[in-house]
């Protein structure tokens, strides 16, 4: 949605000679090809009905078709080359339309990125081309009821057979499994060795015997995550991504690509919404919640500068750190602060179901029963302020008495 007069930011107010050229190619593609989807009307919500990703795969074929399937790969991967700040702006321009890309952000954003860095170039040629075209969808099989936050403790094993592993185990939290045709898989392939060095990465075919997927219905009605099971499931060692017994390695690339991508969303249009909310429910003339509005804006305006700063270091040259980390506790931590105030903004209203079709709930509500996906996905806010912590300002990691613990997780 383009932002109203009075909004935190308006993309492409300060844009520079060159992000100007840029947008405003990507903007005449978009006026042409996502023209007819309509312009957005606020946040979209996942959804995971077949119809949504039918169109997600079709916006994504044809993004790809256009040269723009995946801006920030490696040209010679059929990508752009984007950094950062120009996969902004693009994203930004998108973000006008209606369009259906979320089933495809774990498979373009986290996935193929993974396979660039770590693949062999069969590998890179197998599986990186029907990631682009929207052809084969990924789920993400890392976390387990007892490995969440503490990733490295997970049970699920993989014993060799051949040329082949048989996986066994369970996984949860599994977002879009039920509709996935491959997936990225951490399994124990040592049983022996340290937390860490005894997990292989692996890319497992979703569509054959042994595994049953059981979406979670979540407390907003929506059907987005899932626990998955796995009954001696088979993968060929020619799918294993990276050394055996390094996929702790392999991983963290997939979860730093994943919480710069929750840290990339921008909220400047909920703030906006939310205000315009208050007014309209003569709630904005409470001095208290007017205050803890203006405070949502100003840590809005914050987070997004805070964005910019990082993308700007990212285009001189600069990695990206534990700067990740940051904006991903920074935008956690706004989601909770805005599904707050927005139950307090709708008063005794937000208690009664509104909505149509799909959502039974109008956006404000949803704000504040969704607000935990954003919040313990990619890492819990406990995790990454250890991760800042420990990587940026240098204290020492909690006490253990897991003698066990690797120094390096």
């Amino acid at each position: 949605m383009e932002s109203e007069p009075g909004s935190v930011t308006e993309p492409g107010a300060d844009d520079t000679p060159a992000e100007a050229a840029l947008r405003a190619v990507v903007r005449a593609w978009m006026d042409e090809h996502a023209g007819h989807f309509g312009r957005t009307t606020g946040p979209a919500r996942i959804l995971d009905t077949p119809e949504h990703v039918a169109d997600s795969r079709a916006w994504q074929r044809e993004l790809d078709e256009g040269g723009w399937g995946a801006v920030t790969w490696p040209e010679q991967f059929g990508g752009r080359g984007f950094g950062p700040n120009e996969a902004r702006i693009f994203r930004e321009e998108q973000n006008r339309y209606a369009v259906r890309s979320g089933a495809q952000h774990t498979s373009v954003a986290m996935v193929g990125p993974t396979i660039i860095a770590h693949g062999t170039p069969d590998q890179q040629e197998r599986f990186l081309g029907p990631i682009r075209r929207g052809e084969e969808l990924y789920c993400q099989l890392f976390s387990e009821p007892d490995a969440g936050s503490d990733l490295a403790s997970l049970r699920t094993r993989a014993e060799r057979d051949g040329d082949q592993w048989v996986v066994t185990g369970q996984k949860i939290w599994t977002s879009g499994a039920h509709h996935a045709d491959r997936a990225i898989l951490l399994a124990r392939t040592d049983p022996d060795s340290s937390r860490h060095d005894g997990i292989t990465y692996f890319l497992l075919d979703m569509h054959q015997p042994g595994i049953e997927v059981r979406p979670i219905v979540q407390i907003n009605g929506a059907r987005h995550f899932n626990e998955v099971f796995l009954d001696e499931v088979r993968v060929d060692d020619a799918d294993r991504l990276g050394p055996l017994g390094e996929g702790w390695k392999v991983a963290r690339t997939t979860l730093g690509a994943e919480r710069a991508m929750i840290g990339s969303i921008r909220v400047d249009d909920r703030v906006d919404r939310l205000i315009a909310a208050a007014r309209a429910a003569g709630t904005s003339t409470d001095p208290v919640l007017r205050q803890e509005l203006a405070d949502a804006y100003i840590r809005a305006a914050v987070l997004g500068l805070t964005s910019e700063r990082v993308l700007g270091a990212l285009r001189t040259g600069g990695q990206l750190g534990p700067e990740a980390s940051v904006l991903k506790l920074s935008l956690s931590t706004l989601f909770g602060q805005l599904g707050g105030l927005a139950m307090r903004v709708l008063g005794p209203e937000g208690l009664v179901a509104g909505g149509d079709g799909d959502d039974p709930y109008g956006p404000l509500q949803d704000s504040f029963l969704s607000q935990w996906a954003p919040r313990i996905g990619g890492g819990t806010e406990q995790v990454q302020r250890n991760l800042i912590s420990e990587l940026a300002l240098g204290l020492p990691r909690d006490p253990t008495t897991n003698p066990r613990r690797p120094k390096d997780s």
